[in-house]
């Protein structure tokens, strides 16, 4: 069966969707808001407002989730294969932009106090480098170190919790959150494909995801879908990484062994039965464009 045509301007990504738009989506994040808290908050009685901000990031992502539970706290999470540093200071700009959403001009420029919201932020974290099971990354690892000053007093300062979630680290989250948990094995399923060389590596994944009765209800519903917004997130995280500096000769990646060239080769292949952009595959495996314009 050819492989669909897919849509590389898909808004969502996968984990999003899941989290904060589909129709499971706030039973998904009320399980999860459970499983970091320790709580036993209830689907039909429990208030989940979306506060994301739309365009923040890289073109067309949105910050990933932002959620008001019961109007008193506001939970930030961003979902990401590479860890950035520059987290507490993205999420200081969420934070003050939700706020501002959510406020009036009255309630802010009032002698009344305004009462707020009390936000938390997270980061889940699934790349491939080696990672923490969980650490804390805190915005005043960032301020300018200041020599006349022993100590500040009213340094201002956002903590944000990293979590791994990768199968292997075994995260207690995922036992007590069973969404994050089957997302976590899906997404680890898709990498071992791609990695691997399997034909059509999205659809594959999904339907052994099924098989597995791993997100099967959702997958079922929404193959399509999943599809369009894998490719989207495989084009971001190319576009964002470190591009490689390799020279090339007569078509073939100098700095890559014989094996490695091959391996190259066959998940380039892979890649293209997903109709990925060359750029993309050639970011991702380190061949010429030549070398898969030619395959």
């Amino acid at each position: 069966m050819t492989q669909e045509k897919t849509n590389r301007n898909y808004k969502d990504s996968v984990f999003v969707d899941l989290f904060a738009h589909d129709i499971t989506a706030k039973e998904n994040f009320i399980s999860l808001y459970n499983a970091l808290h320790g709580t036993n908050l209830k689907v039909e009685t429990t208030d989940v407002q979306p506060v994301m901000l739309e365009r923040v990031l890289y073109m067309k992502y949105y910050n990933d989730i932002a959620m008001l539970i019961d109007g008193k706290i506001v939970i930030l999470i961003e979902h990401q294969s590479t860890i950035n540093k520059n987290m507490p200071f993205r999420f200081l700009e969420y934070i003050a932009r939700i706020y501002e959403k959510i406020t009036t001009k009255d309630e802010k420029f009032g002698r009344k106090l305004v009462k707020l919201p009390v936000p938390e932020f997270y980061v889940f974290y699934n790349g491939k480098d080696d990672y923490p099971t969980e650490s804390i990354m805190k915005l005043s690892d960032a301020f300018m170190q200041l020599d006349d000053y022993c100590e500040l007093k009213n340094q201002l300062e956002i903590s944000v919790k990293v979590i791994n979630i990768n199968v292997d680290k075994e995260n207690p989250i995922l036992k007590r959150c069973e969404a994050l948990k089957e997302y976590s094995e899906f997404i680890e399923q898709v990498r071992c494909n791609i990695e691997n060389a399997v034909p059509e590596p999205f659809t594959t994944a999904i339907k052994q995801a099924i098989k597995k009765g791993f997100l099967s209800d959702y997958l079922n519903r929404k193959s399509t879908e999943v599809q369009n917004m894998l490719l989207a997130e495989y084009d971001y995280d190319t576009d964002i990484a470190v591009q490689r500096k390799e020279a090339f000769d007569d078509g073939v990646s100098i700095g890559l062994s014989q094996g490695e060239h091959k391996k190259a080769i066959e998940t380039a292949k892979s890649m293209k039965s997903e109709d990925m952009p060359v750029n993309t595959i050639a970011r991702f495996t380190g061949l010429s464009p030549e070398e898969i314009e030619k395959l």
